[in-house]
């Protein structure tokens, strides 16, 4: 790392549920791509590089997602330490989890706090905002960037800047505000408050000593998570034990609002958050009727319309102001101005015992990924893509049999010690209880069809080989 390179944490753990049915737990906003060609979690690595950077960044995530994260880095050909939290406990542990790795691999090390799924277009303005602000956090200021409000937003906290700290510098912070509502947002608008875009730069060590004194329960119980942390594949798992007693809240409720060493950075450059389907509206083209559109839609007689589809042709006719979002197993239908809605929506289809509202139904693996095709009593059928030098490791399941088709590549295949070739065309049938292992040497993907049949078809249901 070079002498005062800023090292970006990205902050990954949410789970996007406003964004439902195309984010859910098991993929969330942040690795989605909506209106570029790199989903919010690329494209905020993509901004936090550069001659300003490190070029290895720290990453927080959810353990479930950690195959997402790898898949992103890997696209984006860039390594980065990931530390995965086995419980969530919101942005504060988190961050102070991430403070503390940049602390181990420089003790004087300044550190960009940065959510993994907002939108800021212009990478260029974003950084020079970091660059202006760097003498300010180097000199024991936590420096939150400030955006200038387009409109009385209830969905985002705001901050009071004061006189500047210096000619050119940040400017003192005179009172930092949650979520307020309609008319107080009106009223801060009037007063010149800002949004609290929620990013934050900082001297790893200052930010640490505020966390000790004001929170130092969190402090606590992350240093012995950290301390315990252990190496699994790459990844660095925080003790689950420890981590589960840090207090779940924000940084912003536990720190920002207490802190005396609070800062501001006015910024004008664009900014969004994707809090919701109308801020995806906002932020997609729009064709001269005001219908924004993705993926095969057709809108006829139609304005203002967002209408998203992740597969099946979806077609609408004489509609306005609606959201319609399509995805392979599920349709949200809803009037713009009550997208705030979904989040309740998705806990009343938990409540009812729908697994649409958390699963999807792709899953990625270090090997690859695969996506559910059918399924029924007794069965299930799912499309598996193995990467090149992916390797399905030694395993059998105690409840299914499984049978493989090969679509395309080929497959080196392993059942109870004896290998076979397989290519395109060709078939295997893994009996229950066999010993069976799947491996892409090949330097294309390997995709074959999995037809699962048994009396329990659950992803838990395998035993693999020490």
């Amino acid at each position: 790392m070079t002498s005062g390179s800023v090292i970006p944490l990205i902050l990954s753990g949410g789970t996007g549920t406003r964004l439902w049915p195309l984010s859910r737990q098991t993929k969330p906003k942040q690795f989605l791509a909506l209106g570029s060609d790199y989903s919010l979690f690329q494209d905020t690595l993509r901004r936090a590089s550069g001659k300003l950077f490190d070029h290895r960044a720290i990453i927080v995530c959810a353990a479930s997602h950690r195959f997402l994260v790898a898949k992103d880095l890997e696209a984006l050909n860039v390594s980065a330490d990931i530390l995965l939290e086995p419980v969530a406990r919101e942005s504060c542990a988190a961050m102070v989890a991430g403070a503390m790795r940049a602390v181990a691999r420089n003790p004087d090390a300044l550190v960009l706090a940065l959510a993994a799924d907002h939108r800021i277009p212009d990478h260029a303005a974003f950084q020079a905002a970091v660059a202006a602000s760097l003498a300010d956090a180097r000199s024991g200021y936590i420096v939150s960037f400030g955006v200038e409000p387009r409109h009385p937003a209830t969905v985002y906290g705001y901050i009071l800047p004061g006189e500047p700290l210096r000619d050119g510098g940040c400017r003192a912070v005179l009172r930092f505000a949650e979520k307020p509502d309609q008319s107080t947002a009106r009223a801060f608008i009037r007063e010149g408050y800002l949004w609290n875009s929620g990013n934050y730069l900082f001297h790893a060590r200052t930010f640490l000593d505020e966390v000790k004194a004001l929170a130092p329960a969190i402090f606590e119980a992350v240093q012995e998570a950290t301390e315990n942390a252990l190496k699994d594949q790459g990844f660095i798992r925080l003790e689950a034990g420890a981590f589960g007693r840090a207090p779940k809240t924000s940084v912003d409720y536990a720190i920002m609002e207490k802190t005396a060493r609070l800062a501001v950075s006015p910024v004008t450059y664009e900014w969004n958050d994707i809090g919701s389907w109308e801020a995806v509206w906002s932020v997609l083209p729009q064709d001269d009727q005001g219908n924004a559109t993705a993926g095969r839609v057709v809108a006829v007689e139609g304005q203002n319309n967002l209408i998203h589809s992740e597969d099946a042709l979806t077609a609408v006719v004489g509609v306005d102001d609606l959201i319609v979002v399509t995805t392979r197993d599920a349709v949200l239908v809803a009037r713009k101005g009550q997208a705030e809605k979904v989040k309740p929506l998705v806990q009343t289809l938990k409540d009812r015992g729908f697994p649409e509202a958390d699963a999807d139904i792709e899953y990625y693996r270090p090997w690859g990924h695969s996506d559910l095709i059918d399924q029924g009593d007794g069965y299930k059928a799912r499309r598996v893509i193995v990467a090149p030098g992916g390797v399905i490791a030694l395993q059998k399941h105690q409840h299914r049999a499984e049978h493989w088709v090969v679509v395309a590549g080929e497959a080196e295949v392993t059942i109870n010690g004896l290998s076979r070739h397989v290519v395109a065309n060709q078939s295997l049938y893994v009996p229950a209880g066999a010993w069976h292992e799947l491996a892409n040497r090949g330097p294309t993907p390997l995709v074959l069809i999995e037809i699962q049949t048994g009396e329990e078809l659950s992803l838990d249901d395998v035993i693999r080989h020490p």
